[in-house]
């Protein structure tokens, strides 16, 4: 998983935005419980998954439609 881009994530309609968050929260619980079950091989993108939400959530909400 890699980090987002501002640039990736402005061309996107509100829509889409919440798309890509509802697709990503399903990835992070997926990833959660692997960590928990087994462990994770990088459990770094934990992080990185949980900041790309974020990102995606403070675009939206600065469109503010």
């Amino acid at each position: 998983m890699q980090k987002l881009k501002y640039s990736e994530i402005s061309g996107l309609d509100n829509k889409q935005i919440d798309a890509k968050v509802k697709e990503m929260r399903t990835n992070l619980f997926n990833m959660r419980m692997q960590k928990s079950a087994a462990g994770l091989e990088k459990p770094h993108v934990v992080r990185i998954a949980k900041g790309n939400i974020a990102r995606l959530l403070t675009v939206k909400n600065s469109k503010g439609e």
